[in-house]
């Protein structure tokens, strides 16, 4: 991808008024196997549940609906064509609960758990637009502290199913510096938009 379309992009939080710019990029898979993007935020087992019957995705609905964060928007030329869900550590269930990945300090700090990016727009730097569109936004939203839990490959190509964690690369492209290192392979990383 041309750098000029990156320099394109713009990025906006999830609402209600852009609902359908998400919903076109999930489409009818809700990114993959009907997630929409509810994993971290669900039981397990409730997770499970709402991959029936758009349980998920009416999940999420009702999140934005209420205008709690949800995530970030990269669109091009008006058309959503990535995402990462962005919002408060504690309102993703399954990090709260985490062993690998549990708190290191009583900092109030906003996680990025997982990305969704267009098939058509991967491995062209989106990503890390992303991250620095979310960096900016953090900034005038007054959030100091953004922590992720990006994957750093075992191996040379990563599938694109395994990808949706993020991959370390991106990150430090980006800016953001490894925190703690419990996880070899999956680093908490963040960035402090203070400094």
């Amino acid at each position: 991808m041309e750098a000029t379309i990156l320099n394109q992009l713009t990025f906006e939080p999830l609402t209600r008024k852009n609902w359908g710019k998400f919903e076109a990029l999930f489409g009818i898979k809700g990114a993959c196997g009907n997630c929409w993007c509810m994993y971290y935020r669900l039981s397990k087992t409730d997770f499970k549940e709402g991959k029936s019957e758009d349980g998920n995705k009416n999940a999420m609905k009702e999140l934005v609906r209420e205008n709690k964060p949800a995530g970030i928007l990269g669109l091009y030329e008006g058309q959503a064509i990535a995402w990462c869900a962005f919002a408060p550590r504690e309102d993703f269930t399954k990090l709260e609960k985490s062993r690998v990945h549990k708190r290191i300090d009583d900092e109030k700090v906003w996680s990025i758990p997982c990305f969704f990016i267009d098939k058509n727009f991967r491995r062209n730097g989106v990503s890390v637009a992303l991250l620095k569109g979310v960096i900016d936004y953090a900034k005038g939203a007054g959030i100091k502290i953004i922590e992720a839990y990006p994957t750093i490959p075992t191996q040379d190509k990563l599938p694109d199913s395994f990808a949706w964690i993020g991959l370390f690369k991106s990150f430090e492209r980006a800016g953001f510096e490894i925190a703690d290192r419990t996880s070899k392979n999956r680093p908490m990383v963040r960035f402090y938009t203070d400094k």
